[in-house]
């Protein structure tokens, strides 16, 4: 492929290099979530080989999200202090090397450790993705950028169950983790040799490119010029209400996403008596509607912003909207016991909970567009959070009460819960104006 150069920048045609790096970002959470997701089904072979104790297992499990948890939010500051193209490739050389490292290790306290810095490496991932696109994208196009890029995460859950599976099958799970790690770092001379942090030092974008992707940065300028909150502040990105209500909205969607994750499986064998083959095949469906919708409604989410100039309608609606219909379908779960209303309304509520995961990402760059990776590390921090509370909340209540009804009305609950908050205090236009 050619790229056009700045020294064709008097074409009146603008470059579209822009929506390479959106590609980019893409292949990468693609490799992410497969990476993240590999120890789920290589830890039978694992526990069989290195004779692995339930509660080892456990630990081995929760051991990411304990390493993920603190660097996302740090990732954050480093992306906007250094970059995402430093960060990022930084980030990947370590999940890389973390991932191959389960392959050749032989004790429980060795893959507890790389398990733990693989959680580490990767928590720079998706304030890296935010800081760039926001840096890469016009804000009439952030919703898009968004969506294409994160449509990699279901897309990758419904995909990697299939192939890590046959990889562990024909090779062995350590094998299995010493190719991920090969593929992982295939990707960084890709991102190395062709990202910019600033894409006006990028030899394949052009001035009618730069023109397009400063278009509202000039807008931004505008309404903040004499305003005293021309730099975000720790104190706004902590009390800021639209802040504060995306962050609770994000979480909820979290846990949402965690709790399918990890429970879905077991949800369809305990309550349906399936066999694991037959789990592997309806788990897919779920996560091929919610790559369906996400891509569907953050282009929405664009399109309502270029008619009204409204965020409160193209992001805060969206949210909600999304979050209700989620809260809704999933209360019904906890009283079927018909497989097809089951499989049909969890589908529905996988889908709608992460539709609005575009405008979650947008949100941050609206409101806080010089911190972006900041705020975003502050939300992704509460989305580890979910990571750890919904599998194990959901354990709990399923081992007191013996089934899951409890666990759906909690989820229904919180999905209520964050479509109030919302609706109430998610003004991202007045944020913005500030």
């Amino acid at each position: 492929m050619t790229f056009q150069t700045k020294h064709s920048a008097t074409s009146d045609t603008a470059t579209r290099f822009r929506w390479i790096v959106v590609a980019m970002l893409a292949a990468i959470i693609l490799i992410n979530y497969i990476d993240r997701s590999a120890i789920s089904y290589a830890i039978g072979p694992m526990s069989k080989e290195l004779n692995l104790s339930d509660a080892q297992q456990g630990l081995i499990l929760g051991a990411f999200g304990i390493g993920y948890a603190v660097t996302t939010l740090l990732g954050g500051i480093l992306v906007d202090r250094f970059g995402a193209r430093i960060v990022l490739a930084v980030s990947v050389v370590a999940w890389a090397a973390s991932t191959a490292f389960v392959g050749v290790v032989g004790s429980f306290l060795l893959i507890l450790v790389a398990r733990a810095t693989l959680g580490l490496a990767e928590g720079p991932m998706f304030p890296g993705q935010t800081g760039a696109i926001a840096k890469w994208l016009s804000r009439q196009e952030r919703g898009s950028a968004l969506a294409y890029s994160l449509v990699a995460v279901p897309v990758s859950l419904a995909i990697g169950a299939p192939i890590v599976s046959y990889l562990t099958e024909i090779t062995g799970w350590r094998e299995m983790f010493l190719l991920l790690g090969a593929v992982s770092i295939l990707w960084l001379p890709l991102w190395w040799f062709l990202f910019r942090d600033d894409p006006k030092d990028s030899k394949h974008v052009n001035e009618a490119e730069i023109a397009a992707i400063e278009d509202t940065a000039h807008e931004d300028a505008t309404k903040t010029a004499g305003s005293t909150q021309g730099h975000t502040s720790w104190a706004r990105l902590l009390t800021d209400p639209t802040l504060l209500a995306n962050y609770w909205a994000f979480f909820v969607f979290g846990y949402f996403l965690f709790f399918f994750m990890t429970w879905l499986p077991g949800y369809l064998e305990r309550t349906f008596n399936l066999s694991i083959t037959s789990v592997g095949w309806f788990s897919v469906a779920p996560w091929l509607a919610a790559a369906v919708v996400l891509v569907l409604l953050g282009n929405l989410s664009d399109t309502l912003l270029k008619r009204t100039g409204k965020l409160r309608i193209a992001r805060s609606w969206l949210i909600a909207g999304s979050q209700a219909l989620a809260a809704i379908v999933i209360l019904p779960v906890a009283f079927t016991d018909n497989l097809t209303v089951a499989l049909i309304l969890i589908t529905i509520a996988v889908a709608s909970s992460m539709g609005a995961n575009a405008a979650f990402y947008a949100v941050n760059i609206d409101v806080a567009r010089d911190r972006s990776a900041t705020a975003l590390g502050i939300m992704d921090f509460g989305f580890a959070i979910a990571g750890f509370s919904a599998p194990a909340l959901t354990g709990w209540i399923v081992g007191e009460s013996g089934n899951f009804a409890e666990a759906f009305m909690l989820m229904s609950a919180l999905a209520a819960s964050s479509v109030i908050l919302t609706l109430i205090f998610h003004r991202p236009d007045k944020a913005w104006e500030k």
